[in-house]
């Protein structure tokens, strides 16, 4: 399962409506960090089949940085059910990214 693109279009029916784990990558496309994070994120989405993977390009989409207020990128947001259950910022490895997602899926 690849990482899906996302915008404001497409958010309310992929992210508040899902009745599930969504894990949200925000990003643009000149941000270093958010370059290194992105194989890892994908590698991720190949692995939890259960969880759906999304990529929001901050510079695209200024409203939905804004409507969450993301002021550094990447900044990653676990939705649950429609629900924001978590928010954390930097890039960090695998085990980073797993430990978060347990946290909302335990």
């Amino acid at each position: 399962m690849a990482v899906t693109l996302i915008d404001k279009d497409t958010f309310q029916k992929e992210v508040l409506e899902d009745k599930g784990v969504v894990f949200i990558d925000y990003y643009a496309t000149w941000c270093a960090p958010c370059r290194v994070t992105s194989p890892i994120i994908e590698e991720l989405s190949n692995e939890m089949k259960n969880i759906k993977f999304l990529k929001v390009d901050v510079d695209k989409n200024p409203e939905l940085a804004q409507q969450y207020s993301i002021f550094s990128i990447p900044t990653f947001i676990i939705f649950k059910d429609g629900k924001l259950a978590s928010q954390f910022v930097g890039a960090m490895g695998k085990e980073g990214f797993l430990n978060e997602i347990k946290k909302v899926t335990d």
